[in-house]
């Protein structure tokens, strides 16, 4: 029997005029989504609207989410403005559900021309939680600002956007759906995926995973416990460290990924993940890490408890990168990390003869170096690390990289850390997260303190603590010029660095 097919509407709307992405994408409150009309469909259609349409046509795009509360929906909305505005093919997780690394590392694979991740990382899910939109560009990473802008502009004067509403796809069905719609030629097509093989495979071709395996399962095996947070995560982990590596399936905990990701953020830090500390204070396990929603940053602790700053943790992995095959294989071109990481990373770079770039916050500043060839590995101070073998942040392969440093050093978390110091020296820095602040409260603090730290008198001022005193080395309103294009990017965050006298 034949069927017609699928209709294209152009709906008329009206334009938003808070729609212009930040560092990670449009990200709001889920009832604006969900409630707010055409706000969703806005956003999309200027996203899309912002890819060259001949660049556009016939293209593949690459589509996942942590499976926070209202991705499912807003993924059929994808789909269905995507096949309307002449995608050819869209590249979807199982279930919807794909890490963001994950999603970096299939737009690499296929070549596609960038990818959607339904996301708002560590924020809480749920209906009255937090929902966000990233686009990652060709190259596998976050947009630039270039891109940020071009969507912005769009969604300011936007009056329409295309929809195929009648088009239902699968997403619990792996493998290949075609449909035939009006004013078109060919099929557009839906591949639903395996959410983590394409990924593991990469990961394969980093690390020794024999070497790994026999650290889990050797008669001294490192005993883990792991937290997937209820974020996308379970799957990765299951399927990675306890089926293809040997970790016991009591290693991790909450592996299901829920759409309120259990009542609490998914955040991987020490107040949020505090049953995974509490866990590993009792000394059972050597190594324990946490994972925020989408699977791009982590947490590592060792036994007894034992917490690794992030900064901190950076520099370990760079001191320690003959260790990886990857590395070993591919060379180490440089570093780099985001300006509120400590300077531990710079000693390493600095012993080890390499650059050292120091970014503004937001991983996509990373990406113009790694494309370029001038870094292999970088970082920030919200526990978020990864290298070149992908565009974005990596926290399972992060955990892989401690875990393959254990294996060759033959030492705990704490040892490799403590010795680390003893070599490099031990540096601190303080990050504060403030939530639901007044805008215009928050806008004055920030005032009044870039007046204070670029006042030159402020320069060389001495504090006393206890017994410590401490000189102000550095104060600045951060400037970066990118080394490959000259962009420049201005008044991203005031800092100043003291060190005792």
């Amino acid at each position: 029997m034949e069927t017609s097919p699928i209709p294209v509407l152009t709906v008329q709307t009206a334009p938003f005029d808070d729609q212009r992405p930040g560092t990670s994408g449009l990200r709001r409150k889920t009832a604006v989504f969900e409630g707010k009309k055409n706000y969703l469909q806005n956003y999309i259609q200027s996203l899309l609207s912002s890819i060259d349409l001949r660049d556009r046509q016939g293209c593949t795009m690459v589509v996942g989410s942590d499976g926070r509360y209202f991705s499912r929906a807003a993924t059929e909305v994808i789909v269905q403005m995507a096949a309307a505005n002449g995608i050819g093919r869209l590249v979807i997780g199982h279930n919807g559900l794909l890490s963001t690394p994950a999603v970096s590392c299939i737009i690499r694979k296929i070549k596609a021309i960038g990818g959607i991740i339904l996301t708002a990382s560590h924020s809480p899910g749920g209906p009255v939680g937090d929902f966000g939109i990233k686009f990652n560009v060709a190259n596998g990473g976050p947009s630039p600002d270039t891109v940020m802008e071009k969507i912005s502009q769009v969604s300011r004067t936007l009056e329409e956007y295309a929809i195929c509403p009648d088009l239902r796809i699968d997403l619990s069905r792996l493998g290949r759906q075609e449909f035939d719609l009006e004013n078109k030629f060919k099929p557009f097509r839906v591949e639903i995926i395996d959410s983590v093989e394409v990924y593991l495979q990469m990961l394969r071709n980093i690390f020794d995973f024999s070497a790994i395996k026999s650290l889990l399962t050797g008669p001294d095996q490192l005993k883990l416990h792991i937290d997937a947070m209820n974020g996308v995560m379970g799957p990765y982990v299951r399927r990675i460290l306890c089926d293809e590596l040997g970790a016991p399936a009591n290693s991790a905990v909450n592996c299901v990924p829920l759409e309120d990701f259990g009542g609490q953020p998914p955040e991987p830090n020490l107040t949020y993940a505090s049953s995974l500390v509490d866990a590993m204070k009792g000394g059972d396990f050597g190594f324990g890490a946490a994972f925020d929603a989408d699977g791009d940053r982590y947490m590592i602790l060792g036994e007894n408890g034992f917490f690794v700053n992030p900064s901190d943790s950076l520099a370990v992995m760079a001191a320690n990168l003959a260790a990886i095959p990857y590395f070993r294989q591919q060379g180490v071109k440089g570093f780099a990390r985001s300006m509120a990481t400590s300077t531990a990373l710079d000693r390493v770079a600095k012993a080890m003869k390499l650059a050292l770039y120091e970014t503004p916050a937001g991983w996509r500043y990373f990406g113009n170096l790694m494309d370029s060839g001038r870094c292999s590995l970088c970082g920030e101070e919200s526990f978020g690390t990864g290298s070149d073998h992908i565009r974005e942040k990596d926290g399972l392969w992060s955990v892989l990289m401690w875990l393959s440093i254990m294996a060759a050093r033959k030492q705990t978390v704490e040892q490799i850390v403590r010795e680390h110091w003893a070599k490099f020296g031990r540096h601190y820095y303080c990050r504060f997260d403030y939530e639901a602040l007044d805008p215009r409260v928050a806008f004055y603090l920030m005032r009044d303190l870039e007046a204070i730290i670029i006042d030159k008198a402020f320069m060389s001022q001495r504090f006393s603590v206890g017994d410590h005193v401490y000189s102000v080395e550095k104060s600045e309103n951060f400037e970066y010029v990118d080394p490959v294009d000259g962009t420049v990017a201005r008044n991203q965050v005031s800092a100043n660095v003291a060190l005792p006298q």
